[in-house]
């Protein structure tokens, strides 16, 4: 029977800075003169305040005073995976120090039960005189492991990081990115009970982020708590079956990764899957064609930034023909957010095909069919071109993104398959198995 007992609970926790203001400026020498005389009370004073935030209980509070956090209160149950999103600066990281014990929550309080361990910045704790192999238990050591333990698991944390090469090296002479992958082999093989991951997956190369992403799934199926901190939905969505959203040092949503990654993608700070120009002066196009609006639409749903993988995508391209007897040709190119054009798809409808338009306003809709398309983000720039004479009249770079999201659940490519899958595109390709065959001979 599973356990469901909370390894980590946090009741209305709450932290808060002292941020700088603006100096009063002086305008006489009589001034400056009265302001040194005060300087020593005045910046003890200042400095006292560093430390003490009886303020804080005010109704009217300092405006020096920030709140990183305020009243956030949730629970999470033993071997429970939970994400943590949010913009920079909701609080994401304020959160994993407290949890860590790095510094004290102003208010509140967060109880844990059993040994933890944190990736809140790798590397920190390497002496930059040693070499790779002492730092490795310079900073095992620092992060609770025992020599023996150390001595045990040396060679697959040297492997892990894919510098053995450079194992008796000095530290000072890595690369960042060898320093990064040495300390994370380092703590990625620790036994915690509870894992506080915060973004990892923001530095080293690709082939580094994939394997950390594999070994957060392998700590992932040992049963143990992780919160895992990231900007990568792709990789959230796929590790963690609940997301808690953070936003200005509160909880905005908390539930299933897939409904709060949606309502992320879908807040004021994120790219946006519909955008409508409505003057005909900043439309994009000329005299003779001007581009409307542009929109994702799941099927069977209305516009959104997040759309399951099995389900079919429209892509909806609204525009208004200024001048009539004009052949035109609709399209849309789709770029990753890594660069990389997935593909160019041209508007075929026959009902229109080599035919002159009349003014008017037109809504062309393509179909992305589901279980096509890989799991990430992804950028639509639509164009509009004129045939006889061959003339592109517009085109929107980036004018809307959406995010695909695999749930995991029903029928996917993904066959059950947890790890990370490569590439652009994930069919869902037909597959058949026969059983019984005696060699050189067709079925019995």
């Amino acid at each position: 029977m599973k356990n469901t007992s909370s390894a980590i609970t946090v009741e209305n926790l709450s932290k808060c800075y002292r941020i700088g203001l603006k100096e009063e400026m002086n305008d006489s020498i009589v001034k400056s003169l009265f302001g040194f005389i005060k300087s020593p009370i005045k910046n003890y004073r200042r400095y006292r305040s560093l430390y003490k935030f009886d303020d804080t209980e005010s109704e009217v509070e300092s405006p020096d005073i920030i709140w990183a956090l305020k009243d956030v209160s949730f629970s999470v149950k033993e071997g429970e995976i939970v994400g943590i999103i949010g913009v920079n600066g909701a609080g994401k990281s304020t959160l994993l120090k407290i949890l860590s014990r790095i510094t004290d929550p102003t208010h509140g309080q967060a109880t844990i039960r059993g040994k933890i361990s944190s990736l809140l910045e790798v590397g920190t704790g390497f002496h930059q005189e040693l070499t790779g192999r002492e730092n490795v238990y310079l900073n095992g050591t620092i992060l609770g492991m025992k020599k023996k333990e150390l001595d045990r698991k040396f060679d697959e944390i040297v492997d892990f990081s894919g510098i053995d090469k450079f194992i008796d090296t000095p530290v000072k002479r890595y690369s960042s990115g060898m320093k990064v992958r040495l300390a994370f082999a380092v703590a990625a093989h620790l036994e915690p009970e509870i894992l506080l991951i915060d973004e990892v997956l923001a530095v080293g190369d690709a082939e580094f982020q994939r394997r950390c992403l594999n070994k957060m799934e392998d700590v992932s199926h040992q049963g143990r708590t992780v919160l895992f901190v990231s900007h990568s939905m792709p990789a959230v969505t796929r590790l963690c079956p609940r997301t808690i959203l953070l936003n200005g040092g509160g909880i905005a949503a908390d539930g299933p990764s897939h409904q709060i990654v949606s309502i992320y993608m879908n807040s004021e700070k994120a790219t946006k899957a519909e955008r409508t120009w409505s003057g005909t002066d900043q439309a994009p196009g000329d005299d003779v064609v001007r581009l409307y609006s542009v929109r994702v639409r799941p099927e069977g749903g209305e516009v959104a930034e997040a759309v399951d993988i099995r389900k079919s995508t429209a892509i909806e391209i609204e525009y208004d023909v200024l001048q009539s007897g004009y052949v035109f040709m609709i399209y849309f190119h789709v770029v990753n957010d890594e660069g990389v054009e997935v593909f160019l798809s041209i508007d075929n409808d026959n009902a229109w095909r080599d035919k002159p338009r009349p003014a008017g306003r037109y809504l062309s809709t393509s179909w992305i069919p589901g279980n096509l398309m890989s799991e990430g983000i992804f950028f639509i720039s639509p164009g509009i071109r004129t045939l006889n004479p061959n003339i592109r009249r517009l085109k929107a770079e980036d004018a809307v993104a959406f995010q695909i999201i695999d749930s995991q659940d029903g029928d996917t490519a993904r066959a059950g398959f947890t790890g990370n899958i490569a590439g652009i595109v994930r069919p869902l390709l037909k597959w058949e198995t026969e059983f019984g065959l005696r060699s050189g001979s067709p079925l019995a």
